[in-house]
C-alpha cells in the first residue's frame, strides 16, 4: 500500500504530523512517503502512484494550503482516497467533504490513519474512488461545529475524533527535508543552531475560548511516553540537531512529566537546548520550577498573553489576568530566562486606547525585542467550532461561514480599528522584506497606532509618555535574546 503524507506548513519547523504517523504505517508494513510542501515541491510521481494520499492539517494556515491541493492531487491521481487529519480537520469536516475528502481524522488520529491504510489494502475491490461500493453508508458521530455531518463519498468506520489513549511509536524522520532546511535558532552574537522539534503531550487541559484545541480535545490531554520522547530527540540531535523545540500546546500540562524529561536530555546533552510553550497561569503557579527550566537548557519560554485588557482576557477564559502578566515578566527577570509573549491585538473588543496600552506596555516592560512583529498585527480568528461562539456577542457580529477562508468573518465596529490592522500588518510585511529590526518595526507600529488616535500624527509617539509604569531596561539585551528564525503564528 502507497501511502503519502503531506504537510504544507507546521511553523517553519520538520513536521512531527508526518514523522508519528509513518512510523505508524511503516510498521504495518506500507510504504509511505512524506513530503513537506513548506521545504520542497510536490512529487508528482509519488501522487500517481499513491493509494492513499492524507494532508496534515494541524493550524488555519496549513488547512487553507492543503484544500489548494485537492484539485491538482486529483488530476494526478483520481483514484486515491483523500484524507484530511489534524485539528482543523474535524472541525471543517462538512466542507471538507463536499471538497472530496473520504475520509476526517482528529485527535488522537495516527491509529486512525493506520486503520483506513490496513483497510484498504486488504480490501480486493477497491473502486475509482478507494472505497466498495457496498460501504457507502456513512456511520459519523456529529460534527463539533454542531451540525451533522456532511454526506460522505466514502465509508468511515474511524471516529473522526478519537481521544483514545495511544501507544505512541518513536516518530520515523527518515525521508523528511534534512534539519538545516528549517528555521534555525538564532543566539547572542548571530551564532545560529538547527532546531528539531517534537511533542511530549497532546490536546490541553485548558479552554480557552479562541484555542483551536479545544473543539477537538475540550479540556483532555495526553502524554506522550517520555522513552518516546527521548528517542525521537536523541535521533534527531544524531541528526544534527542542536536547539529542540517542545510544540506541546502547554509544557506545564504535565509539570512532573515535562521536567523529567528535560532533565534526563541535560544529563545525556548538556548542551542541548530548547524552549516550549507555558500558560502565564502555570508560569505563576509553578514559579519555584523556573530554575529548574533554566538549569536544564531552557532558553526562551512562548506564552500565549493574548491581550493586557482583562475584561477581553475574561472573555476568551485565557485564566490569567494583565497583572498576571507583569508578575510572570517580573519573575523571569529574576529568574534570567528570556519570555516571548504572544498576543491577539486586534478583537472585537480592541479600542485604540487599549492597542496604544499594549505598546507602551511592552516599551515600559523591555519586551519591545521579545515579541516578533507580526504578534503585533495578528487579528482574532473565529474557526468552526470556535467556543467564541458560544458569546451572544460575537453570534450577532458574525457573518455566514465562510468556507474557503475557514472562519466566521467579522468586522469591528470602529472602522479605525481594522484599518489599522491591515496598515500595521503591511508594516510588519514590509519590515520583514527589508529586513529591519523589531525595535524599527515596533518604532513604525506605534506610529501608525498614533496616527489613528484622535487628533493623532505620525511620530506623535516620541511626545507622549509611556502609560502605567516609567520604562524599564530591558530583561536582556536584544544581543542576548534567542529566537527562532521564523516567527509563531497560526
Amino acid at each position: 500500500m502507497n501511502v503519502v503524507l503531506i504537510s504544507t506548513y507546521e511553523l517553519g519547523r520538520q513536521p512531527f504530523g508526518l514523522a508519528s504517523p509513518a512510523a505508524w504505517l511503516r510498521e504495518r508494513g506500507h510504504r509511505v512517503r512524506c513530503l513537506d510542501l513548506s521545504r520542497e515541491s510536490l512529487a508528482e510521481e509519488a501522487i500517481r502512484e499513491a493509494d492513499l494520499v492524507a494532508l496534515y492539517v494541524p493550524m488555519h494556515t496549513a488547512a487553507r494550503l492543503a484544500v489548494e491541493l485537492i484539485d491538482p492531487i486529483r488530476r494526478l491521481n483520481p483514484r486515491a482516497p483523500l484524507c484530511f487529519y489534524g485539528l482543523y480537520a474535524p472541525v471543517n469536516e462538512a466542507y471538507l467533504r463536499r471538497l472530496g475528502a473520504h475520509a476526517i481524522l482528529g485527535g488522537e488520529f495516527e491509529a486512525g490513519l493506520a486503520s483506513l491504510a490496513d483497510r484498504l489494502a486488504a480490501s480486493s475491490e477497491n473502486s475509482a474512488a478507494g472505497f466498495r461500493e457496498s460501504e457507502l453508508q456513512l456511520r459519523h458521530p456529529q460534527s463539533p461545529s454542531g451540525g451533522a455531518s456532511a454526506p460522505a463519498t466514502g465509508f468511515q468506520p474511524e471516529p473522526v475524533i478519537s481521544l483514545d489513549r495511544q501507544k505512541f511509536l518513536v516518530p520515523d524522520r527518515r525521508d523528511l527535508v534534512p534539519l538545516d532546511r528549517y528555521a534555525h535558532l538564532t543566539l547572542p552574537g548571530g551564532e545560529q543552531r538547527r532546531v528539531g522539534y517534537t511533542e511530549a503531550s497532546r490536546g490541553c487541559k485548558h479552554r480557552c475560548r479562541h484555542c483551536p484545541v479545544v473543539p477537538v480535545y475540550n479540556g483532555i490531554f495526553r502524554i506522550v511516553p517520555s522513552e518516546v520522547v527521548i528517542e525521537d530527540i536523541r535521533r534527531q540531535v544524531a541528526a544534527g540537531a542542536e536547539h529542540v523545540t517542545f510544540g506541546d500546546p502547554d509544557f506545564f500540562n504535565g509539570p512532573r512529566h515535562a521536567l523529567a524529561i528535560v532533565q534526563a536530555l541535560h544529563g545525556e546533552f548538556p548542551a542541548l537546548t530548547y524552549d516550549a510553550t507555558i500558560k502565564i497561569e502555570h508560569l505563576l503557579d509553578r514559579r519555584a520550577d523556573l530554575a529548574a527550566l533554566r538549569e536544564t537548557g531552557c532558553l526562551f519560554v512562548t506564552t500565549a498573553v493574548e491581550s493586557l485588557d482583562d475584561a477581553v482576557l475574561a472573555r476568551l477564559e485565557k485564566g490569567h489576568t494583565r497583572a498576571d502578566f507583569f508578575e510572570a515578566a517580573r519573575l523571569f527577570r529574576e529568574a534570567k530566562l528570556t519570555l516571548h509573549p504572544t498576543f491577539i491585538p486586534f478583537t472585537p473588543w480592541t479600542t485604540l486606547e487599549s492597542y496604544e496600552d499594549l505598546l507602551d506596555s511592552l516599551r515600559s516592560l523591555g519586551l519591545i525585542e521579545n515579541v516578533a512583529p507580526v504578534q503585533l498585527s495578528i487579528r482574532l480568528l473565529i474557526p468552526a467550532g470556535s467556543r467564541l461562539l458560544e458569546l451572544d456577542e460575537i453570534r450577532k457580529m458574525v457573518g455566514p461561514f465562510d468556507a474557503p477562508g475557514l472562519v466566521y468573518p467579522w468586522r469591528h465596529a470602529d472602522c479605525r480599528i481594522d484599518r489599522l490592522q491591515q496598515e500595521i500588518e503591511a508594516i510588519v510585511k514590509t519590515g520583514h522584506l527589508q529586513d529591519l529590526s523589531r525595535g524599527e518595526v515596533f518604532g513604525r507600529v506605534q506610529d501608525a497606532a498614533a496616527g489613528a488616535a484622535p487628533g493623532g500624527t505620525p511620530g506623535a509617539r516620541d511626545r507622549r509618555k509611556p502609560i502605567g509604569r516609567p520604562v524599564e531596561k530591558p530583561l536582556v539585551a536584544r544581543a542576548a535574546i534567542p529566537y527562532l528564525t521564523e516567527p509563531w503564528y497560526c
